[in-house]
């Protein structure tokens, strides 16, 4: 698997990153640890987990996995911010919860440092300051080694940067937002920020859920132990004709490029301007490897165009003079502005 650096950092990731949310949940000990062996056995060194996945079960069995290898050859990451107990500062992006927090995830890590802390999501209750001196302060001591943002919106990040940069603080050196085919509103603002500061970008469900996994076809209904299945409110939300027809064209693309339609989905992304690496779930190993057949090929331009074209939403003033801007420096654009 090749390697990446994370936006403006000498910090070398795999281009897919493992995602831990289904250990403990969906994948159990077991399944875990051989996910994780798989995972490492194809090159991989960079897993993703967080402390509310499975309130904490995810983050002790990535951390069992780890003490039985060597914890350098590895980059952790994990994030802070939602509820992990009932009390009033059981959850935010305060200095009393971020520092207990970190405590409780180094524990359960079994670890003395975190590579990438990641705040979960935007807290209005706290000031962005002290949010960030606390962060500074965790990396002046060595106890994390960089910290990004998840699920930020662009003016959120950009207020982020400055406040770091005006006071010589630590920096977010990447963002974790939600980015897939069917799910291109990332690209209005957030991406070209990222692209502008060096900020590295790990997309999480870049499969929206298993949409792109070619397990769905229009006028059939879902199996109930699939994701999609299970929650009716989001087959309610995405059975449309613009869905199935960006899943119609991957299956097409897919066939072409003979690669499963998951692995087509991820490598779009994977092409794609400022992206570091894409958030790969499994619930099993054979799902795992699918997902790890993504890299290593490349779509052609033409069934990149086919896709972009397909999954495009419409945009207006100021998105689509972007565009332009874009197409006439003879670049790829980002945004595409839908024909009239």
């Amino acid at each position: 698997m090749n390697s990446r650096l994370v936006g403006k950092t000498g910090l070398k990731v795999s281009e897919l990153c493992l995602g831990t949310m289904t250990f403990g949940a969906a994948a159990d000990r077991d399944e875990s640890f051989r996910i994780m062996d798989h995972y490492m056995e194809e090159g991989g060194n960079f897993i993703d987990t967080a402390n509310v996945y499975s309130h904490g079960v995810s983050e002790e069995i990535t951390g069992d996995w780890l003490k039985q290898h060597k914890r350098n050859d590895f980059v952790l990451a994990t994030k802070v911010r939602f509820p992990m107990g009932d009390g009033p500062n059981d959850g935010g992006l305060s200095r009393k919860h971020i520092l207990a927090s970190v405590e409780d995830s180094l524990r359960r890590l079994k670890t003395d440092y975190i590579d990438l802390f990641q705040v979960h999501a935007w807290d209005q209750a706290t000031p962005l300051e002290e949010t960030l001196s606390t962060l500074n302060d965790l990396v002046r001591k060595g106890v994390i080694r960089y910290i990004g943002a998840s699920n930020f919106k662009a003016w959120q990040l950009q207020k982020a940067i400055y406040i770091s940069r005006q006071n010589g603080w630590e920096s977010f050196v990447c963002l974790q937002p939600q980015y897939s085919l069917l799910c291109r509103a990332t690209e209005y603002e957030l991406l070209p920020l990222c692209e502008h500061e060096g900020v590295g970008v790990i997309p999480w469900s870049p499969l929206r859920g298993g949409w792109l996994s070619g397990k769905f076809n229009r006028g059939e209904n879902p199996q109930e132990n699939t994701r999609v299945g299970a929650n009716k409110e989001v087959w309610e939300h995405y059975n449309n004709d613009f869905t199935w027809n960006i899943v119609e064209t991957l299956t097409d693309v897919a066939a072409e490029a003979d690669k499963s339609v998951a692995q087509t989905a991820l490598n779009w992304i994977l092409h794609r301007s400022v992206i570091t690496a894409p958030i790969i779930g499994a619930r099993n190993v054979k799902q795992l490897q699918d997902n790890l057949g993504a890299s290593g090929w490349s779509l052609t331009d033409d069934q990149i165009l086919r896709l972009n074209e397909v999954s495009e939403l419409p945009v207006s003033y100021p998105y689509d003079l972007a565009a332009e801007n874009q197409q006439r420096r003879g670049r790829a654009p980002l945004l595409t502005r839908r024909k009239q």
